[in-house]
């Protein structure tokens, strides 16, 4: 189902950091050279207010490549909280998006600003103590801008009718 991108934005942003509250990731598909499709779980992806995001990419090598020949993209965020699913089928509909695609091209790939690196430092704050969190999160510096251009809710018959 089409979602007009300028009505609801705000709608789909609050969708997209609850997934990634509930998931810690988003996933990102992309085609290569030969038209294979893959899909790159992303931590990082942030929504501007202008219809454009961003996300970190250290770690994102399909991507990348992938964006020197073919720059479009579908991100699939998936709200996973497990309340969220049981309160919705205990009332047999969702009060909310259970999942929204958002469809756009690659931008470029530049240094974060500041502004961009406090968003991601907020982002794991949580994990700052875990050994790993230094291991897998220095040094994370270079972002990839994103432009969307249409989004779709997730089609879940009569559950998802009213949204």
């Amino acid at each position: 189902m089409k979602i007009n991108l300028e009505e609801n934005w705000n709608k789909i942003r609050a969708h997209f950091s609850k997934s990634i509250g509930s998931n810690m990731h988003v996933s990102i598909a992309s085609v290569n050279e030969d038209n294979q499709p893959t899909i790159t779980p992303i931590g990082s992806l942030f929504l501007n207010d202008n219809l454009t995001g961003f996300y970190f990419e250290k770690y994102a090598t399909k991507l990348n490549t992938n964006s020197k020949v073919n720059k479009k993209i579908c991100v699939l965020a998936v709200n996973s909280n497990k309340w969220f699913w049981f309160k919705s089928l205990f009332k047999m509909s969702f009060s909310e998006y259970p999942a929204v695609k958002l469809y756009g091209k690659l931008g470029v790939k530049r240094e974060a600003t500041e502004k961009e690196y406090r968003a991601f430092q907020r982002r794991i704050r949580q994990t700052k103590r875990l050994k790993g969190s230094q291991y897998l999160w220095q040094d994370m510096s270079m972002i990839r801008e994103i432009k969307f251009t249409k989004g779709e809710k997730i089609n879940l018959g009569k559950m998802t009718k009213e949204l």
